[in-house]
């Protein structure tokens, strides 16, 4: 075969080689999101806005929204060694927008509701998953729903959410020995639909809405449970309510929201030591009203809402946060 313009050859040639190496590196960033992303056996019942807690190295997924967008009594049960899903029995009541923690081998859901203000939970329901069943605490001082829970060395710290009349800043801490709730420092920053984390016995208070979703905040605030006082720290990369978190080697990751317009694929990492913000590799799928639990160095992101308000989505993708 004859040329008659080598240079038009020498010059397709350099084409075709930038074109393989684009190709290789595109393969390359490809083959990396997948392996920070990757996918297991879905929920058996599509739900959002859940609570969600570990117990005994197990993930619980607690009530929200069904495939019908009725509150739902169902209490599921992920074993991360077996991929597979079980059942613990209901909860005592259908309950959505409620929050879980776990503590000394047991589960408490405190609170619940959003849709019919007149309608919250004031209930603390405890599951023993030796005895198998739901016993009842204290009442809350008022009902509630869409808040956050933590244990912090033995006690339950509740926090914001809304009641019949407003947007709450109230915490309140819940003592299991003698069953009493006492009232704490009240958050800088009244919020709902907000997502909570324990760093070094510090409560972290992260994200929310001040009065719908048309209203997110980007507020992070730390309570400091030995002096009773609030601290406001750098504000989180993006507005978002409807979202959840995870610690995984003292550093919070937070997923996911919803605004009017659409929901959020965001993840976003806050260094609690730093008390910077740094973008991570978004959820491979958009949604809301997730739960998101870590064990060891996976972060499982649950259910939740692909579109905002009422969707629900089976889905359970797992974050693998590097060791470096």
């Amino acid at each position: 075969m004859s040329v008659d313009n080598p240079k038009l050859l020498i010059g397709a040639g350099i084409l075709f080689t930038s074109i393989g190496i684009f190709l290789l590196s595109s393969s390359i960033y490809q083959m990396t999101v997948s392996q920070q992303w990757t996918i297991r056996t879905p929920i058996p019942t599509p739900r959002s806005e859940t609570a969600d807690a570990v117990l005994n190295d197990k993930i619980y997924i607690v009530g929200g929204f069904d495939d019908r967008g009725s509150s739902s009594s169902t209490v599921e049960i992920y074993d991360s060694g077996t991929d597979a899903w079980t059942q613990a029995p209901p909860l005592p009541r259908p309950l959505d927008h409620t929050a879980v923690a776990s503590y000394d081998g047991k589960l408490y859901i405190v609170g619940g509701g959003y849709l019919d203000r007149d309608a919250l939970s004031d209930k603390l329901y405890i599951f023993d998953p030796q005895a198998n069943n739901w016993t009842e605490g204290a009442n809350l001082p008022s009902a509630r729903g869409a808040l956050t829970a933590n244990f912090i060395n033995g006690t339950l710290y509740v926090t914001g959410g809304v009641d019949s009349e407003k947007t709450l800043s109230s915490t309140l801490a819940y003592d299991p020995v003698t069953d009493q709730w006492t009232e704490r420092a009240p958050m800088p920053t009244s919020r709902e639909h907000l997502t909570s984390a324990v760093v070094d016995d510090k409560l972290y208070v992260i994200g929310g809405r001040t009065n719908g979703m048309a209203f997110n905040v980007d507020a992070n605030e730390v309570y400091d449970r030995i002096t009773n006082k609030w601290t406001i720290l750098e504000p989180m990369s993006s507005k978002r309510g409807g979202l959840s978190s995870a610690v995984v080697n003292g550093s919070i990751y937070v997923f996911g929201g919803e605004q009017p317009t659409g929901t959020f694929s965001n993840n976003e990492m806050f260094d609690t030591v730093s008390n910077t913000w740094t973008t991570e590799t978004a959820m491979p799928t958009a949604h809301h009203g997730l739960a998101s639990v870590a064990i060891d160095n996976d972060i499982y992101v649950i259910g939740g809402g692909p579109q905002p308000g009422g969707s629900r989505t089976d889905l359970n993708e797992i974050f693998h946060v590097s060791d470096e």
